[in-house]
């Protein structure tokens, strides 16, 4: 049975109860600043939190048959509050309007869960440049366009993971400092009925900044920022595990995902073993991808604003960072446990019989003085010749005396060596590992 990894971190953020609780918490940090400036009454706020004390699933339903009249979840919201605090509801909502409560807790709950991605991507770079480290010196060929191309290692391929990944860390965490605003300045952003220092308070105990220029909501642009970074460490995932299912498949067999006890691959065919992981990862990505356009459509909105883009975002936010952390997780867990066979990764290397020593003849021969788009031509004569017809390229090399004439024996033997492909495995490790070792 596959492992299911519980995200209800990031899932519960997002639930009606926790975002009824953030609104609450918003609007009693309004009162507290209020208080302190003297403008409502000592002890108000204490008074009104004893009474509500946190919103229950039970308290979100009442507020909810409440919104069945008022067509309008914060006046359904502030109408509970009234119920339950009586005359005390009139310190409620002093200048403010819905979207400073909205989007204020929105960004609120979106920087926890950016807080949860990030630290997940971060255990994922550490099993990344882990299992580089392991497999550094673990020669296998490179491919360009399917096609083999030279050697590379599998260390070398997974330190090129580990720096796209710190990559994703880096934007997730500007993107995180772009959403970590809120508003508090009231109908059109204008602090028509409010003062700065109120909002001041309010954001300060949140942890979030102003952004002083609001209109009636925070601009979508900075929550497009978001989801454009969440997709964009989507596609990153999504390649890492395409090449999972490319190295699983039967012709190369270099790299498996693990294949737990009792784990079924086919109800017809019971030799089955399949990337499924991988495949799962690469599935949800695209849904989060999807997205993209529809953050950036949300940034047009009418005048000071409209509500067009608030059904999009009660789908979507809590779908792409729900999603994001997921796959992230389960990426980590293909990693982790992957299965790597060094000995197909040697057979497939020499599968072409040394062709990937074309690029070093190539080189050897234009040194000579020759031209190089006639050492191009002789090299590429040379290989064809291995290649259609199953022939072993040094063999050829050797007896051909056009060669002979350009190289002696032992610069023949110089060129066909792997150590000289893989010699700055070390440099490469070094320098990636050097730009986040700060």
């Amino acid at each position: 049975m596959i492992e299911r990894y519980d995200v209800k971190e990031i899932s519960s953020l997002f639930t009606e109860t926790s975002r009824f609780n953030e609104f609450l918490n918003i609007e009693l940090l309004v009162c507290e600043a209020y208080e302190q400036k003297g403008k409502i009454p000592a002890g108000t706020t204490q008074k009104i939190r004893e009474l509500i004390g946190i919103l229950s699933d039970e308290d979100v339903k009442k507020i909810n048959e409440i919104e069945k009249t008022t067509k309008h979840d914060i006046i359904a919201f502030l109408t509970f509050i009234e119920q339950k605090i009586g005359d005390l509801s009139r310190y409620i909502h002093i200048g403010l309007t819905s979207y400073d409560i909205v989007d204020t807790a929105l960004s609120s709950l979106m920087v926890k869960a950016l807080d949860i991605i990030i630290e997940d991507l971060r255990k994922l770079s550490e099993i990344l440049l882990r299992r580089a480290e392991e497999f550094k010196y673990t020669p296998m060929i490179g491919r360009s366009h399917g096609v083999h191309a030279e050697p590379i290692t599998f260390g070398h391929k997974l330190i090129n993971f580990y720096d796209e990944t710190m990559r994703n860390v880096t934007r997730l965490k500007r993107a995180k400092e772009g959403i970590a605003v809120g508003k508090i300045s009231g109908a059109v952003g204008i602090y028509g009925n409010i003062e700065p220092e109120i909002e001041d308070y309010v954001l300060k105990r949140l942890n979030l900044k102003p952004l002083f220029a609001t209109t009636q909501v925070i601009s979508r642009d900075i929550h497009a920022e978001v989801i454009l970074a969440l997709s964009i460490n989507a596609a990153s995932l999504e390649k890492f595990a395409t090449e999972i299912r490319h190295l699983q498949r039967t012709e190369l067999k270099e790299a498996f995902e693990f294949f737990t006890k009792g784990q079924k691959g086919s109800s017809a065919m019971p030799h089955k073993k399949n990337p499924i992981l991988s495949e799962n990862v690469c599935g949800l990505a695209r849904i989060i991808k999807s997205y993209t356009i529809a953050a950036l459509e949300n940034i047009p909105l009418w005048h000071e604003r409209d509500i067009s883009h608030s059904s999009v975002e009660r789908i979507m936010l809590s779908d792409v960072l729900t999603l994001s952390s997921f796959i992230i997780r389960r990426m980590s867990q293909i990693f982790e446990k992957l299965i790597v066979f060094p000995e197909n990764m040697e057979r497939n290397l020499n599968i072409t019989k040394g062709l990937y020593f074309s690029e070093s003849l190539l080189l050897k021969i234009v040194e000579k003085g020759v031209l190089r788009q006639k050492a191009y031509e002789l090299v590429q004569r040379l290989a064809l010749n291995s290649f259609e017809n199953d022939l072993d390229f040094k063999t050829i090399v050797k007896a051909s005396s056009e060669i002979k004439n350009i190289l002696s024996e032992e610069e023949i033997e110089s060129v066909f060596d792997l150590k000289h492909h893989l010699r700055n495995v070390d440099y490469i490790f070094e320098n990636v590992k050097c730009k986040y070792s700060a």
